[in-house]
Formats: C-alpha cells, structure tokens, sequence
C-alpha cells in the first residue's frame, strides 16, 4: 500500500536495514569512485564526506547520503552501490558523510554535524556545480534519523556568523530513508512500536545519559529534542520512508530493541504529516518483487519528482 499525502527518522540497530540496501553493501566493486574523496566540511577528525558529480550541462540537484550503524558504527563507504549508481545515472550528484559517533559526542552532535555537511556542500555550490535549492537527505536507520530531523529543523543558517559555512542553509527540498525512527522518545516508542523496543541499547549513549536518569525531566526534556517529529511544521518539505521489518504487533517476548525498524515509525510519522498537509509516502519491501531493484527505483522517482525532473537526466 503507497501513501500518497497531497502537498506534496534513529534509536537504532547496527542491522537490519533493508535486505536490498545490505545486500548491495556487500558488492563494494560496484561502487564508483569518488570524485573527491574524505573532505574535510568540519573540525572534528569524522567530519568528512565523499563527492559524487552527476554529468549535467547545468546545476545538479543533490543528494546527502547518511550512513546507519546506531550512532555507535558505520562509515560513508556503506552507500549502497545501487541508489548511488541510480542517481549518478539519473543526473543526481552524491555526498556520503561521516559524523560523530555516541561515544565521540552524543546528541545533539551527530544531528549538527549531518546539517554542518549540508550547509558546506552549500558553501561550495558554484564549485561542485549542485543547485542550491535541489537538495536532498537519504539515509538507513540512525542516518534515517539524522535525514529527518535536519529537514523539520527550521533553518540552522547563522547569518552574521564569521564562519561562511555557518551562514548558508541547512534547509533541504525532500528526505528519502529507509528504517527510519522518526520519534527517538522512548515514551512514544513504548506507545506506537510496543514490545520492548524502547529499550534499545543504543539510547542511553545517544543521550548521553547513565541508564538510572533516563526517568528524569532532564532525560524527558532530550527526547523531545532529538526527536524529529518535534519539530514538524507545515513548511517542511516531502519525505519518503520505506521499511523492511514486519508489520503487525512484536511478539509477546520480544527482546530488547526489537521492532526499533518497525513500519508504525512511518505511520505515526504520516499522520502527523498529514494533518499538516505535507506529502509522505511510507512504502514496505513486501511491496516489491523479491530481489528487484524496484526499491531503488522508487525512491529515486520521488527524488525526480520533488526535484522536478520528468525523466532520468534532465
């Protein structure tokens, strides 16, 4: 089923994104070379990115790549060859970050460092030859979450900032994930996920806080922050949210973490979205034929159409 919304984000796993995504992270041969490889958009040793440029006569749009792993793992180099070729061959230039990790920097550090990458690749716009207005955010599970709350954030442009990075827009046209967690409230998870997925390892070292405070107004005040759906308004852009773990209840005894990819992350996110008359389409592999490549496909006509391109190229 294809939710379209007219008008027209995690806690998370170190696995279970979509089996197409994995599976394509297992053939690294397929993968172009960069263009430019590990720039430097910030300080920090993580805060590099790898550059993809689309053949185009004009300005490409662009598209953010953000890595998953729980905010504990994972690295730029697990863009899935297949959305990467895809936009290449689409005439979609391609960004791969890395950010801080859990134990490097919690919240809201991974977050500012997704948009630090945009509003440099900004800064560089002329030079890449990307289109300022026509970018984008993608990513699987923490990556999902970072996609997500960038795009509802209002602008974190600092305008008479000295830093000419700082000063340009981390606004983005649309998100494309995948495994989203587009609430990171445990409360919330409790309530729409059910189960135990809430307690989920990885949230005490993204708050940065010792398990015995996560039952605090401190530790209440930090989930909403770092919890996309806080920050929806009705000027935020589309966003595409595809999942692979079944739909339907978590058993009885369920584990710890279970469910934290769970397809009810995207309908607690589409009816929010809905009231606010923003698009949202939430897709599920069960949609496709097993072993295609219809999944990359359709996210890629989202991006096309949201970047107002009719047909691949143009």
């Amino acid at each position: 089923m294809r939710r379209r919304r007219n008008l027209g984000w995690g806690v998370i796993a170190l696995a279970a994104m979509s089996v197409s995504l994995a599976a394509a992270q297992q053939l690294p041969k397929e993968r172009p070379d960069p263009d430019r490889s590990d720039v430097r958009y910030g300080p920090h040793g993580r805060n590099v990115l790898d550059f993809w440029s689309a053949e185009s006569g004009t300005p490409a749009p662009l598209l953010v790549y953000i890595h998953g792993g729980g905010f504990r793992g994972g690295d730029k180099k697990g863009i899935p060859p297949g959305l990467l070729r895809g936009c290449l061959e689409s005439g979609i230039s391609v960004a791969s970050i890395n950010y801080r990790l859990s134990h490097q920097a919690p919240f809201p550090a991974p977050m500012l460092d997704g948009a630090r990458a945009i509003q440099f690749l900004r800064s560089k716009a002329e030079e890449l030859e990307i289109d300022l207005d026509r970018i984008a955010a993608s990513g699987g599970s923490a990556g999902a979450g970072i996609s997500l709350w960038v795009g509802f954030h209002d602008d974190l442009a600092e305008p008479e900032s000295d830093d000419p990075v700082a000063r340009q827009s981390s606004r983005l046209a649309c998100m494309a994930v995948v495994g989203a967690q587009t609430t990171y409230d445990p409360r919330v998870i409790a309530t729409i996920i059910g189960g135990r997925a809430h307690q989920h390892p990885a949230l005490p070292p993204f708050f940065g806080l010792p398990e015995d405070m996560l039952d605090s107004d401190e530790a209440y005040e930090l989930f909403e922050r770092a919890s996309p759906d806080s920050y929806l308004s009705a000027d935020d852009p589309p966003a595409y949210l595809f999942y692979t773990e079944p739909r339907g209840p978590l058993p009885p005894d369920a584990p710890p973490g279970l469910g934290i990819h769970h397809p009810n992350f995207g309908e607690y996110l589409g009816v929010k979205m809905d009231g606010l008359g923003i698009e949202c389409v939430t897709r599920h592999r069960d949609e496709f034929p097993e072993g295609s490549d219809d999944e990359d496909a359709d996210l890629i006509g989202f991006l096309l159409r949201q970047f107002g391109m009719d047909e691949p190229g143009r």
